[in-house]
């Protein structure tokens, strides 16, 4: 085969890949124009947990001039990649399709599904349970003769952070049904180290989250039921031999 020959298909797989994101970022750009003009409501309902806690008299606040217009902008703009996720995730999903299996295609799609329904689970369970108590249990430690207001600036990377954390941790078990997938390992070896899993949950529960036990606990008690719902799903999902795939391949 000439390089050239090499070379046109590396030249389509780029220019389909230069497609793919292009239309996934008119995606996120489409509904940052749709949200836009509902900003400052998207960050009063964020900062809405806040605000229930504090204590009487007291408010948020902003330390830039220009926070009260761009925090709430670089928050929609976040939200609008948020909200795309599944577009996206589906961008991806029309990439790779190409070069799997048949019987790959048919798993990877309830995988892609899966994924961005993890991903919401875990932002909202930030949300509605994690942030109440969290703020609750810092607004009720706060120090004597100091008054709490919070820089809208710096709660909105606060919870962003916090979003992130819980978005990326309740994919645990996506990240166990693919290891498998792949053959990097098995649910029975996953079984047998369970008590190291559940240590490195608390670990990552203490490096992702806020510097208090509320949130750490909170984070690593999800990934571990997290990690026994990957484990019983891994064994529908556990790799054939590559004699076997090929042989399904030609008879279907």
């Amino acid at each position: 085969m000439s390089s050239v020959e090499q070379t046109q298909p590396l030249i389509s797989h780029l220019l389909e890949l230069r497609n793919r994101l292009l239309r996934a970022i008119l995606a996120v750009l489409v509904v940052f124009v749709g949200l836009i003009y509902f900003s400052n409501e998207i960050y009063e309902f964020v900062s809405k947990p806040l605000v229930d806690k504090l204590p009487e008299g007291a408010t948020m606040i902003a330390t830039d001039v220009a926070s009260p217009f761009f925090t709430p902008l670089k928050l929609t703009l976040i939200a609008s990649v948020f909200v795309a996720v599944p577009f996206i995730l589906h961008q991806v999903w029309s990439f790779v399709a190409p070069g799997l299996y048949k019987h790959e295609r048919r798993l990877i799609m309830p995988l892609m599904f899966s994924s961005s329904l993890l991903f919401y689970t875990g932002v909202a369970f930030a949300y509605y349970v994690v942030f109440p108590l969290v703020f609750g249990f810092f607004t009720a430690i706060s120090l004597g003769g100091v008054e709490f207001a919070t820089d809208i600036s710096s709660y909105l990377d606060f919870v962003l952070a916090l979003f992130l954390a819980f978005g990326i941790a309740f994919e645990v078990p996506v990240a166990i049904i693919l290891l498998c997938w792949t053959g990097a390992t098995t649910p029975e070896s996953l079984r047998e180290k369970r008590p190291y899993i559940v240590v490195i949950a608390f670990v990552i529960g203490m490096l992702l989250t806020p510097p208090d036990m509320i949130s750490q606990t909170l984070l690593a008690i999800p990934m571990c039921i997290l990690f026994e719902v990957g484990l019983f799903f891994a064994r529908f999902y556990v790799r054939k031999d590559r004699d076997d795939e090929n042989e399904e391949e030609v008879e279907e």
